[in-house]
């Protein structure tokens, strides 16, 4: 049995960051994937000439970081709501810091790989808190609203941070990027010293049936099928985003300026999925919007599959219905999870970070194993899972435990 211990007073007033400055708190805190990745991928040529190695072995200062990326958030959730929020975080921050200084300071490649490792041990208490926070905060309306606005503030991110990183480089080499890192965790770490504690009631359980409550969370039939249906749509976007720069500059020919300026163009479908899901949710109902949102990743995949090789152009048009509708069904689809889950904020946050990234990790491997028609692969992979998880959708709101769904 999950004992607890009540701290009645959890939820009071950020006095230090204020109800804006905790938002934009929990958006750092919630980019720090592509903050951590995104940012160093133009150094990676550079490293690899560096230490005079194989690019693979480079590479795996990035897909190691994805593995155990998951897996810590796996643990500080969990932790979390153990000991709180509040001390995990800084906890987890002082290992980032650590990490990222001893990145910048590796004399071979295989001790970036083991700093690398480190510093996504650290840097995964960051996306497992987030929405633990989020949910320890606000209710109903004014959860899915600050859910919408960080995930907004989140999904430029992944546009920014190349160009920052190549910015970078003008100025500093690979290891200000890892330097530059550092710094970020340390804002992060300040503003957790004037975050003050969400949590009301704590676990007070053994460390191991601390960790046993990911296995009681996977049990809610309701969570897990949704955790399932929604995770798998980061498999889209992930075999887009890895396939990228090999689409538009070696398909379509395009110098790396101009791809830059393409991914901005599909990022600020990002950015703009969750403020159009805001302005639709004041009108139809979340089952609704979120049914649409499968059929439009369906159409956009057929017309990327059937036409998106003639230019450029026709490509970026065509994937970004599919790319505003997969960011707008993040905001509904993290509330409803939440929903389902009402103890064990921490654990459910963990999952819901784990199962994105390693589901975007597999449409990475997707796009490594079919190497051909990049275009058509891409269009594929919309059609396929846009498939799969709206039938999936529709068949899980179908059973009871989720029947309540379809009236939201």
């Amino acid at each position: 049995m999950n004992s607890e211990i009540i701290y009645p007073g959890a939820k009071i007033k950020q006095t230090y960051l204020g109800d804006k400055g905790l938002i934009v708190f929990l958006a750092l805190l919630s980019a720090f994937v592509p903050l951590s990745t995104d940012l160093y991928l133009p150094a990676l040529p550079t490293m690899t000439k560096y230490f005079q190695t194989h690019s693979h072995l480079t590479n795996l200062t990035l897909i190691l970081f994805f593995v155990f990326f998951s897996l810590g958030t796996l643990i500080w959730g969990p932790l979390s709501d153990k000991y709180g929020r509040r001390p995990i975080l800084l906890a987890g921050l002082v290992g980032y810091i650590i990490a990222s200084f001893l990145c910048s300071i590796s004399l071979n490649v295989y001790q970036l790989i083991i700093f690398r490792i480190l510093q996504a041990a650290g840097g995964s208490v960051s996306s497992a808190l987030a929405t633990a926070i989020v949910k320890d905060v606000y209710e109903g309306r004014k959860r899915e609203s600050t859910l919408a606005l960080v995930q907004s503030m989140v999904l430029i991110c992944p546009a920014v941070a190349p160009v920052i990183g190549a910015l970078l480089l003008k100025i500093t080499s690979w290891r200000g990027v890892f330097v530059t890192q550092a710094l970020l965790g340390m804002a992060a770490f300040a503003a957790a010293l004037a975050f003050r504690e969400t949590l009301e009631a704590r676990s007070s359980g053994s460390l191991i049936h601390t960790i046993g409550r990911l296995g009681v969370v996977l049990k809610n039939p309701g969570f897990t099928s949704l955790l399932i249906i929604f995770s798998m749509l980061s498999i889209t976007f992930m075999a887009f985003i890895s396939s990228s720069s090999y689409i538009y500059q070696d398909v379509f020919l395009l110098s790396s300026q101009v791809y830059s300026y393409y991914f901005a163009f599909n990022a600020a479908g990002m950015l703009v999925g969750p403020l159009i899901y805001l302005r639709l949710s004041a009108r139809f109902r979340r089952f609704s919007i979120i049914n649409a949102c499968f059929g439009v990743i369906i159409l956009s995949g057929i017309l990327i599959y059937t036409l998106g090789n003639s230019c450029p152009q026709a490509f970026a048009i065509m994937l970004l219905p599919a790319t505003i509708a997969t960011s707008c069904t993040r905001p509904p689809s993290t509330f409803f999870m939440l929903e389902q889950q009402k103890e064990d904020a921490g654990s459910a946050s963990s999952l819901m970070s784990s199962f994105a990234t390693v589901m975007g990790s597999v449409g990475m491997v997707i796009v490594s194993f079919f190497p051909g028609n990049l275009v058509k692969i891409v269009g594929a992979v919309n059609i396929i899972f846009g498939m799969i998880c709206g039938l999936m959708w529709l068949a899980a709101t179908k059973k009871p435990f989720l029947s309540r769904v379809r009236e939201m």
